[in-house]
């Protein structure tokens, strides 16, 4: 918590830091569940993608874009890339598989979900521990972490943010449910409105009915053909949607049936970058 400090010397000083204090305590204070999270956080030049922007999905690695490609998205580790919509991944509700594990458990094990033997609890899939979001103080501690990460990403240039496993909860053995999801993700809406990025929701079409709370922008889906979901997020933003499909013949339903109002890709499921053996990328 940074602490500001009024010099003794300096009388318009003090006298700014009594008016500040005099406005603070008239200020309304946060009503039932608003959990202080600066819901009324100044929205500084938020620019959503444009409906229709050719895409591509860098995970795997930075590499220059496909010809004809207007937005990309990329780890917070990467640099964005010069002249597109950039989309910067933070793996928001898990962690990152790796070295990455060794260092929650080492700096802040008391933030990752547990369960009743006090063991973490894992998504399988990927091997990656969850982060406990179940309470404000720990969803608040967890936003020291990851807002500077969010903040790196503005300073580094990007357009958006991609906060990832929004849907952890269903992965929590019952620990977790969407409103603490829904909660979580407000705060991070609000950090990276704050710093004048877009915020997009990540898969999880069951809390597309809660988009006024969590305040996302955009959404970046995966497999939204596959799984029938193209036209709920096509909906609730207004075509402001990249989609990633994994599999040829959903890439083919999808552009038949959602190619005008969502941006469709095809990639391989490792994300590779190009170049490397078995890298696929496609659009509409």
């Amino acid at each position: 918590m940074s602490v500001m400090r009024i010099s003794s010397r300096d009388a318009r000083a003090a006298l700014l830091g009594v008016l500040l204090l005099l406005t603070a305590a008239c200020a309304p204070d946060p009503g039932p569940g608003d959990e202080g999270d600066g819901r009324g956080a100044a929205r500084a030049e938020v620019r959503p993608p444009a409906p229709g922007t050719a895409f591509d999905y860098q995970l795997g690695g930075a590499y220059p874009p496909p010809e004809g490609v207007r937005a990309v998205a990329r780890d917070r580790t990467a640099e964005p890339a010069a002249g597109l919509y950039n989309v910067c991944y933070v793996n928001a509700f898990q962690t990152q598989p790796d070295e990455a594990v060794d260092w929650w458990h080492e700096n802040h094990p008391e933030l990752l979900l547990r369960d009743a033997d006090g063991e973490p609890v894992v998504d399988e899939d990927w091997d990656e521990p969850l982060l406990d979001i179940s309470s404000q103080s720990k969803r608040t501690a967890l936003l020291g972490i990851v807002g500077p990460w969010i903040d790196a990403c503005a300073e580094d240039g990007y357009d958006a943010v991609e906060p990832d496993n929004l849907d952890s909860f269903t992965r929590s053995e019952g620990l977790l449910t969407a409103d603490h999801a829904v909660a979580f993700a407000r705060l991070l809406t609000d950090r990276a409105h704050a710093k004048g990025l877009a915020v997009a929701q990540k898969n999880t079409a069951e809390l597309l009915p809660a988009r006024a709370r969590t305040g996302f922008d955009f959404a970046v889906a995966e497999e939204c053909a596959r799984y029938e979901e193209c036209g709920e997020f096509a909906d609730a933003y207004d075509g402001r949607v990249f989609d990633v499909e994994y599999r040829e013949r959903d890439f083919a339903a999808g552009c038949r049936t959602w190619g005008a109002r969502v941006s469709m890709t095809l990639r391989d499921l490792d994300v590779l970058p190009a170049g490397e053996p078995g890298y696929v990328h496609r659009v509409c």
